[in-house]
């Protein structure tokens, strides 16, 4: 013979109270061991009854259903707690999923189905009222999806953790910007790369740790990463590094510039990066623009944003996004507002660099439009710095570039890839002087 399974209901209202226990003592399975007019009360008669299962109403006072099926299954793990309801909404279904409840019965339901409902529940049996099954599918789903998104977060958090103790998994790769002009190198760019399976650029890595409250931290790991590799660099390049200005308001790029030569570093702020308070980044900068910092907006022309970014913090330097580089030789309005910036540029005493060039055409036609600067794969890919110093310690490191065989390149003859040399012989002025006259050096700091 089976057990006696003992029952405690809890309804605010005594109609349904009385229903409920008629029903109850009709079935010899089922032993009424207490009736609860409200949240409080149900939960001191589990505290006493210790019952096998729990009839919840989800709306009644004293904290709702919610309230007692969260304190008596904290109480007793063991008790099955059904839920009846007659508010079918999501979130009063969610709310006692969340709880605890294994079954959920819209009051109107018969009384086979509700005692059904008791008995299996003991036994790990869910019954479900099918005008609110599918609200449970939907709790279910957000449910399995929070779980997914934890694990997901919980899994970037120890990546990026592991990367900050120990600085295993980030490297840097350095891009060449070269004069369009002479053909020189006059700086490069450190960028981040981060060894991971699966693979992700360090874009989503940066976003990740933004996301964990660790963005600051992997981006100072980077740049003093980056700056580490100073003395292997000719001292006449400059080196650009990206920040963000959350980065820049820590007040910790001071420190972590200590001992690096403030002038040759650049700082990159990307045009997507939001700015709620011009004035504070203004004043942030200050210190180490006076000192003899550059600064750059990234990715100009992609947005809105980075003509307030230009405007707001009258950059040393303009860095114009591959959106608006990649095949400018064939697009009349890209070509209008890159022209517009140059013409912009050289009423403020900045200089324009172009991101992204991959061709011989959209090499000359940016020269054409008066741009001094330019990077991507066409003038030299990121690449680790060389493993023999000796490489970068000669007088000087040009690309050949004929530019005679360029231009030929926009009729019939093929484009000659310029070439990363070193050369021994000396020059009348290094790069860093060109960069610094062509970044404004003199311009306007406040």
């Amino acid at each position: 013979m089976s057990p006696t399974i003992h029952v405690l209901v809890a309804d605010d209202d005594p109609e349904m109270r009385a229903v409920l226990a008629d029903a109850i003592a009709s079935d010899t399975a089922l032993k009424l061991v207490g009736l609860a007019r409200d949240a409080r009360e149900a939960i001191a008669m589990a505290r006493v009854e210790a019952p096998d299962v729990v009839l919840l109403d989800v709306k009644m006072p004293g904290g709702g259903g919610g309230e007692a099926a969260r304190e008596i299954h904290r109480m007793a793990p063991s008790t099955a707690i059904v839920a009846l309801t007659a508010h079918e909404d999501e979130t009063s279904v969610g709310e006692m999923l969340a709880a605890g409840a294994r079954s959920y019965l819209v009051k109107g339901a018969s009384p086979q189905e509700i005692l059904s409902a008791l008995r299996g529940s003991v036994l790990g049996r869910s019954v479900l009222s099918g005008s609110i099954a599918h609200h449970v599918v939907a709790e279910l789903s957000t449910r399995q999806t929070e779980q997914r998104d934890e694990k997901r977060r919980r899994r970037w958090h120890a990546r990026i953790a592991a990367i900050l103790a120990g600085g295993e998994g980030l490297s840097i790769a350095f891009q060449p910007i070269v004069s369009l002009r002479s053909g020189e190198v006059v700086a490069l760019e450190a960028l981040a790369r981060f060894r991971s399976r699966p693979v992700h650029g360090p874009d989503v890595w940066f976003a990740q740790a933004a996301a964990l409250g660790l963005g600051i931290e992997l981006e100072l790991l980077a740049i003093r990463a980056a700056i580490a590799h100073l003395p292997r660099i000719p001292a006449d390049l400059s080196l650009a590094v990206n920040v963000s200005p959350d980065t820049v308001l820590s007040g910790r790029l001071g420190p972590t510039f200590e001992t690096a030569p403030l002038g040759r570093i650049v700082l990159e702020i990307t045009e997507h990066a939001h700015i709620a308070d011009y004035a504070k980044l203004r004043d942030a900068l200050a210190d180490l623009r006076h000192s003899g910092v550059l600064v750059a907006i990234d990715d100009a022309g992609a947005g809105y944003a980075s003509l307030r970014h230009i405007l707001q913090l009258a950059p040393d330097s303009i860095k114009l996004d591959i959106s608006l580089t990649r095949d400018i030789h064939t697009v009349r309005s890209q070509r209008a507002l890159a022209a517009a910036l140059v013409a912009f540029a050289g009423e403020t005493g900045a200089s324009i660099v172009a991101e992204g060039i991959e061709t011989a055409e959209e090499l000359i036609t940016l020269r054409d439009l008066g741009v001094e600067l330019g990077q991507g794969y066409y003038l030299g890919r990121p690449e680790p710095l060389p493993d023999e110093p000796g490489l970068f310690d000669v007088a000087s490191v040009v690309f050949e570039i004929a530019l005679s065989p360029l231009e030929d390149a926009l009729g019939d003859a093929p484009a000659r890839k310029p070439v990363l040399t070193t050369v021994a012989s000396p020059r009348s002025r290094p790069p860093t002087a060109d960069l610094r006259m062509a970044l404004g050096s003199t311009g306007a700091h406040e």
